[in-house]
């Protein structure tokens, strides 16, 4: 029998219950973390770079990480929201290659599990200001992260699950096209663990390759065979998002996130960075520092 090992795990950041107005209005947010919305009452928007979706009661949305979008109300809102962190085995996110807004119906067993998670997790509101000058971020995520540690492994397990069937939702075939590919091999799976480690090292196709031990050309069409991606492409993707995170997490400068991430030099950093992300390291500071923590 070939066991089947669950290579993605989660992380809460935070939930809560809030009703929002016209203040809550917001373009080109990008987080290093998920989003769930369930509404229950009112209208709103969100906006991904290829489609616009109107919030409305009754229905519950996923944000993945790392995806670009714009949220807005106009007049009234009220809504449950989600926000966690993922872990992959692989790096691989589980919508790595559907970075896109998702919306389904909310079913009664949806909003069931919804306020069993507020319930298990009180506290976890963002009854905070904003301003980037009265905190440092890195100290909100260690104490959200000191949370989970302190929970009892019942209440752990169970929000694991209850964040696993949300989730899944946005999983069922009818939602989201998976990407086919074969079983990763071991050498390719080693080497996204290596990479995942590593990203602060200097890192090449011949370096990788040969780790390896195998021909360049061979590994190459290997690990874009089972990743959909090149090797180089996938470590500055990592890279890059590694780079979100210490941008929303820390106060590092640009020239330690250089250091950490493995970029050469701060123009190489910034080239990248917008190429990927479509905004500057500048652009996306400050759209961090706007947005803040609002939900």
């Amino acid at each position: 029998m070939v066991k089947r090992n669950l290579g993605h795990s989660f992380s809460l950041l935070n939930i809560d219950y809030v009703k929002l107005n016209s203040k809550w209005n917001y373009r080109n947010v990008i987080s290093p973390y998920y989003r769930i919305y369930y509404i229950d009452d009112g209208e709103g928007s969100l906006s991904d770079a290829t489609h616009s979706l109107k919030l409305e009661a009754g229905c519950i949305y996923i944000i993945p990480s790392f995806t670009l979008c714009n949220l807005s109300c106009n007049n009234f809102l009220s809504q449950y929201f989600i926000q966690f962190f993922e872990d992959s085995i692989d790096g691989n996110s589980l919508f790595s290659s559907n970075r896109n807004i998702l919306k389904t119906e909310a079913s009664e067993t949806d909003v069931r599990l919804i306020n069993r998670l507020l319930e298990i997790n009180p506290g976890r509101g963002l009854n905070r200001s904003d301003n980037p000058s009265i905190y440092e971020k890195d100290i909100f995520y260690k104490e959200y992260q000191g949370l989970n540690n302190q929970q009892n492994i019942s209440a752990y397990l169970e929000t694991q699950g209850i964040l696993m069937q949300l989730i899944a939702k946005f999983l069922n075939p009818q939602l989201y096209k998976h990407p086919s590919r074969d079983p990763i091999p071991l050498k390719i799976a080693e080497t996204l663990n290596y990479l995942l480690v590593n990203l602060h090292q200097d890192l090449s196709i011949h370096q990788l390759a040969t780790r390896a031990n195998q021909n360049i050309d061979y590994f190459s069409r290997q690990f874009k065979l089972h990743t959909g991606i090149r090797p180089l492409n996938f470590v500055n993707e990592k890279r890059v998002e590694r780079a979100q995170y210490l941008m929303a997490t820390t106060r590092m400068p640009y020239s330690e996130i250089c250091v950490q991430t493995g970029f050469d030099n701060l123009s190489y950093f910034s080239r990248t960075f917008k190429k990927l992300t479509g905004m500057s390291p500048s652009a996306y500071k400050k759209q961090i520092f706007q947005v803040g923590f609002e939900n």
